[in-house]
């Protein structure tokens, strides 16, 4: 059976339209041409050539690849989370969609032409990757591209030894798998899987980037990694817009407003990241006149343009698509605002590609004796721990204050929404959540964040908290339960928010990791296993590591503190008996740990603790064994206040029992009261016939 064309246009209304993404390509290629003519002609004259073909291609390729990554990435977060798989008239509101269904020929035209373009975008992001992978060995070896065996004998070596040839092998690796997926993958499940590994593709880029070179490498890294993933939502999702076109015919309207709320997320992201960028590379405002501060005003400029350009967007288009006349009109309009779009971006994606290739003014030369402490940590040694440089001392975490920034600007605004329909919101719970916020910036940029590196008992501290004192907060804000009430369901097909916190709340995945006593076992085992295994020394040596390990603590506490004293929705909740009985086992096994601390005489991770320089403060092994005492005397603390949280539930839980049997009991006269008296009347009865029988 055929697709049938939408209501607001066939499918070959937009075909003129495709001309535009050839215009923006071309202008990438040529603003990439001239930025890079610009760039290099700051190099070294003793620099080598590598020829024509990797002078001029390597930035064209470069271009062709962020252009496809965020392209691929766009187009599996519109298919996953945005636009309809199946047509209007044969869904059903508020049922799942199966991959059936949408393999079936009510297949949603824009949804198809959506994973078209996911196919070709994947395939092109490893083909260009892969011609990234042999230009940058040539470019950094300075020899031209050539098949002999000499050639691919050195860049082998590339890949296997230098981290740069390393970083595009896994690109071009997950692009491949992520193409491969496309032709095969149609459930919403399977494409969030898909649009998840895409958005991992990045990471390899994030490392080697040229913000992650700067005077901070680490911040530089999430910086740089914020800023991608900023880019490619919203560049990607402009890209996959303009192909759905008019065969998104009279969901227009909805999927344009759900673009816009993501578009404007990820413009903040990356103007902001820009921003944090720019004062990590270069020196400001000296370091603006320079070629590299050039291109980086004519991108910051770019991206403003377009961040207004969304603006309009959302102010002018969205009521017009929605009203019921003029929508021919509207829908010109947006495809204008479309096309100025995809034109500026196009020179924006050549100016980043040509950023990445030009030397900054600062920030690029190695001082000749760095510190113990910078060569193992990336930062000088912090003076003296005092009282008071647990709060002055700072080193942000831009990725952990992203994340709380927005977490606390879409729990207020749920908040918000509920009061503004009528429905109340505890004002204690959105304070819960705003301290638990607070904490975690401070415990990831601040003191014990800076000193947890140099110090066993600061880091030991500092996990203590991310893993029994934020989550606490994070915990009684309840943000589950202000989503499913703030959230509106969509009713097309698609899975939005609402659908998605569903979805996890009632998988296999939430059932294992929520049960009683996994997050039990995961809390008290896993501390043994980070801290007796290499995954500690992987922690302390990587940034990468690093941010697991706090992801791993915050979530670890998280679930267990939800499982002990949570209101939100779960798989399944223990007993007040059997919480309680939790809560002392994990105190117990804190407690023998922290005991075996302090009477340790083997240092943990001795390479790292006792070989940074430091001069002042308690020696290492004196300070593990103190790491110890924190653990067994602060960390109890919170599982003591948990506890008698618990208690405090399970007195409520049945005092409301006993309100609602009291209650029953009113409206029934007592009637199963009366019911258990007789019943225990008859049994007498009939006894004193036995016994009298027996007689």
């Amino acid at each position: 059976m055929a697709l049938k064309a939408p209501a607001a246009g066939g499918s070959t209304a937009v075909s003129p339209k495709l001309r535009w993404f050839a215009v923006a390509g071309v202008i990438a290629v040529v603003v990439v041409l001239a930025a890079t003519a610009y760039g290099r002609g700051t190099l070294p004259a003793e620099t080598r050539d590598p020829g024509a073909l990797v002078r001029w291609g390597y930035g064209v390729a470069q271009t062709l690849q962020n252009i496809a990554a965020a392209a691929t990435i766009g187009a599996l977060v519109f298919a996953a989370f945005i636009v309809p798989p199946v047509l209007k008239g044969r869904k059903s509101a508020g049922r799942a969609v199966t991959a059936a269904q949408i393999a079936a020929a009510d297949e949603h035209p824009a949804f198809s032409r959506i994973m078209v373009l996911a196919s070709v975008a994947s395939l092109t992001w490893t083909l260009s990757a892969l011609a990234v992978l042999v230009f940058s060995f040539s470019d950094i070896a300075g020899v031209p591209v050539s098949g002999s065996s000499e050639f691919a004998a050195q860049l082998t070596s590339y890949i296997t030894e230098l981290p740069n040839g390393a970083a595009w092998l896994w690109v071009v690796i997950i692009s491949s798998v992520v193409a491969t997926l496309t032709f095969g993958v149609r459930s919403s499940a399977g494409l969030c899987a898909a649009a998840l590994l895409a958005l991992s593709g990045l990471l390899p880029v994030m490392l080697i980037g040229h913000a992650a070179g700067g005077n901070d490498h680490e911040q530089a890294i999430n910086s740089l990694g914020l800023h991608l993933v900023g880019v490619c939502l919203w560049f990607g999702g402009l890209i996959a817009l303009g192909v759905a076109g008019t065969a998104l015919g009279k969901d227009t309207a909805a999927v344009l407003g759900r673009f816009s709320t993501l578009a404007g997320f990820a413009f903040v992201l990356v103007v902001a990241s820009g921003i944090i960028n720019a004062t990590i590379r270069i020196e400001i405002p000296a370091g603006l006149a320079s070629p590299y501060g050039v291109l980086l005003i004519a991108k910051t400029v770019a991206a403003i343009a377009l961040g207004a350009i969304g603006f309009l967007h959302r102010k002018q288009l969205i009521p017009a698509l929605s009203a019921k006349s003029g929508n021919g009109q509207a829908t010109g309009l947006l495809w204008r605002f479309i096309v100025v779009e995809l034109l500026i971006m196009g020179a924006v994606s050549g100016l980043a590609a040509a950023l990445s290739r030009t030397p900054t003014p600062t920030g690029e030369d190695i001082r000749p004796a760095l510190t113990p402490a910078e060569v193992l940590t990336g930062y000088l040694l912090p003076p003296e721990l005092t009282p008071e440089r647990w709060f002055t001392m700072w080193r942000p975490d831009w990725l952990w204050i992203a994340f709380a920034l927005f977490a606390a600007y879409l729990y207020l605004r749920a908040a918000q929404r509920l009061r503004r329909r009528g429905d109340s919101w505890p004002w204690i719970r959105s304070v819960a959540w705003l301290v638990g916020l607070a904490a975690l910036v401070f415990f990831t940029s601040g003191g014990p964040s800076v000193y947890g590196r140099i110090l066993f008992s600061a880091h030991m501290l500092d996990h203590m908290a991310l893993t029994m004192v934020v989550p606490v907060f994070l915990v009684l804000g309840a943000p589950v339960t202000l989503a499913l009430r703030a959230l509106k369901p969509r009713t097309d097909g698609s899975r939005g928010p609402r659908e998605w916190i569903m979805v996890l709340i009632h998988s296999r995945v939430a059932a294992i990791v929520t049960h009683p006593l996994f997050v039990a076992a995961n809390f008290a085992g896993s501390i043994v296993l980070f801290y007796y295994s290499d995954a500690f020394g992987f922690a302390l040596r990587e940034h990468a590591g690093h941010e697991l390990m706090t992801v791993h603590f915050v979530i670890t506490g998280y679930l267990f503190v939800l499982s002990m004293i949570g209101t939100d929705p779960i798989p399944r909740r223990a007993s007040y008996p059997l919480r309680l009985l939790l809560l002392l086992a994990t105190m117990a096994f804190h407690a023998f740990f922290g005991v075996t601390l302090m009477g340790s005489t083997t240092l943990i991770q001795p390479e790292w603790f006792t070989e940074l320089g430091r001069e002042w403060g308690a020696p290492p092994l004196e300070d593990q064994q103190m790491a110890g005492a924190i653990t067994w005397g602060i960390g109890e603390v919170p599982t003591l206040l948990i506890a008698i949280g618990v208690a405090i539930m399970w007195s409520r839980s049945d005092a409301r029992e006993t309100r609602r049997s009291d209650r029953a009991a009113a409206r029934t006269n007592d009637a199963d009261l009366d019911a258990y008296n007789a019943m225990l009347a008859r049994l007498e009865k009939r006894d004193t016939r036995g016994r009298g029988g027996q007689v």
